[in-house]
């Protein structure tokens, strides 16, 4: 079984279509889409009608839950410019999307950790920043799921972790969305130093899982101008360096 993994695309269309090239040309069985797929000041309705013609196992992200669950007042400028910008029908289709899949009985898929849509699993914030989980923070975050293979997003951070339980925890990173701050549950920043769009492919074979974490170019330039068209400089940065 050969899946490519994406998350966090956030609205970043042409992200979305260097990546899906790419998985094109390398192949896969099935592709699973994480979740946090439209927020942003991009192109969410557009990337919204592109997803909604895959037949891909898609998920709910947190950012997802907060298009359909907060009120005006409450939700965040790249959430805002989102929700003004899909119809019904989007917003019928997200709400179809579940928080949590399993794809087989050994692969169980999640946005954040197996215990909640807005926990990093494989990082924890630190000093401002994020550092790699100590095994006693996955345990925990783990919350008792056994599967031989857990691929989560919402940190943007590609990264893959094998467990002492020899378990093997799959981030493919943010395909739209290189670097973010946020202030939950604290102030930090995550800074990936990249503008590429980022996936993974990962293989159950004789010898179990391999995992290919995976960098891809598009251009980056236009979606930085369209992010400073529409009053966004911090996503500017973002999607022309990496770095904020």
């Amino acid at each position: 079984m050969r899946i490519a993994l994406l998350a966090d695309i956030h609205g970043n269309l042409p992200a979305l279509e260097a990546v899906v090239a790419d998985i094109g040309h390398r192949g896969a069985d099935h592709v699973v889409n994480l979740g946090d797929s439209l927020s942003g000041p991009l192109l969410p309705q557009e990337t919204a009608h592109f997803l909604r013609a895959r037949d891909w196992l898609q998920l709910a992200g947190n950012h997802e839950r907060q298009l359909l669950t907060l009120p005006p007042g409450k939700r965040g400028p790249s959430d805002q410019f989102t929700f003004a910008r899909l119809t019904g029908t989007e917003l019928d289709w997200l709400r179809s999307l579940p928080a949590t899949a399993r794809l087989a009985p050994q692969v169980f898929l999640c946005h954040g950790s197996p215990r909640s849509d807005a926990e990093y699993f494989l990082e924890t914030v630190e000093n401002g920043g994020v550092r790699l989980a100590t095994p006693d923070e996955l345990e925990s975050r783990r919350s008792g799921e056994t599967s031989e293979l857990i691929a989560c997003g919402h940190s943007h951070v590609a990264r893959t972790v094998r467990t002492a339980h020899g378990q093997w925890i799959v981030n493919p990173g943010s395909v739209g969305l290189p670097a973010f701050d946020d202030t939950a549950p604290e102030p930090h920043v995550v800074e990936n130093g990249s503008p590429d769009a980022r996936y993974a492919i990962v293989e159950d074979g004789p010898g179990g899982w391999r995992t290919e974490l995976i960098s891809v170019p598009y251009d980056h330039h236009a979606m930085a101008a369209l992010a400073t068209r529409h009053g966004r400089p911090d996503w500017a940065s973002a999607l022309l360096s990496g770095y904020l």
